[in-house]
């Protein structure tokens, strides 16, 4: 029951982290609104199942928090945060001012040459009206705030929580279904490999993000972010999609050392030396 109740919850908080931006910005129009409902839908059952079930097929660990309520936490603060400041363009309040000029500043203070946020502002804003360019900045600077809090939390929780072995034995199968250890070489080179070759695309992909949005401009038309979901959606997975891979590669690095350290104990055992 406890589970039941638990991957319901989940799947409800997905579902409604899909249709937020949808909800808090001036209503769409009746396609948009059918077609974000069948999203949501269909990533809540998928969120449902992966919960529910004993065995999951998709989601990495799922029974280690708080890796994936980092993530979804990340990811929803990008796009309220982002929702609030695209509204603002067309209905300014207080708060929408005081969000807008708060990720100015801090996106300000990010926006150097050939840096993430530059090439954000080029590949999304472009020739867009100053008000657009200064919304786009602001929802940089409060998305990378975000992705600085997940991080740190999550670090953290792996430097002083124990993680992820203060919730209990760390089960490999259930946390890692797309990790086969049967594939060939040793588990422990493959671990850390995953973990650098993640983490280096966690860092190239703000750079990349920008880049291919401005590739498929050239190629599909300019991108209309005046449109607010297109400067909510593109702002939040050049957030999000980053602090993913890095919070990953953490992890994969963090079970490579659980890997090692018990088979340290284990040849200690088998010699009669006292484990360290």
């Amino acid at each position: 029951m406890i589970r039941l109740v638990g991957a319901a919850l989940r799947a409800v908080l997905v579902a409604l982290l899909v249709v937020t931006p949808a909800l808090l910005l001036p209503g769409p129009t009746l396609d948009s609104g059918h077609v974000l409902a069948l999203v949501a839908l269909v990533a809540g059952l998928l969120t449902f199942a992966e919960y529910y079930t004993d065995y999951p097929s998709l989601l990495e660990f799922r029974d280690a928090p708080p890796f994936n309520r980092l993530r979804f936490g990340c990811l929803f603060a990008a796009l309220l945060v982002t929702t609030t400041i695209s509204h603002g363009l067309t209905e300014p309040t207080l708060v929408t001012r005081a969000l807008t000029s708060l990720g100015a500043v801090i996106g300000g203070a990010l926006d150097f040459p050939f840096s993430p946020v530059r090439l954000l502002l080029i590949g999304l804003a472009g020739e867009a009206s100053p008000e657009v360019q200064r919304a786009v900045l602001a929802a940089a600077g409060l998305s990378m705030l975000a992705v600085l809090v997940t991080l740190g939390t999550f670090l953290l929780a792996v430097r002083l929580g124990n993680w992820p072995l203060r919730s209990g034995a760390f089960n490999v199968w259930v946390n890692m279904p797309l990790f086969d250890p049967t594939a060939g070489g040793d588990v422990l080179q493959r671990l850390r490999r995953d973990a650098r070759m993640q983490l280096a695309l966690g860092f190239l992909v703000p750079f990349l993000v920008p880049a291919l949005a401005k590739l498929g401009a050239d190629f599909i038309g300019p991108m209309r972010m005046t449109d607010p979901l297109s400067l909510i959606w593109m702002t939040s997975i050049w957030a999000f999609l980053p602090t993913s891979m890095i919070m990953r590669a953490v992890a994969l690095h963090r079970v490579a050392d659980l890997v090692e350290e018990k088979r340290r104990r284990a040849h200690a055992r088998a010699h009669g030396l006292q484990p360290v």
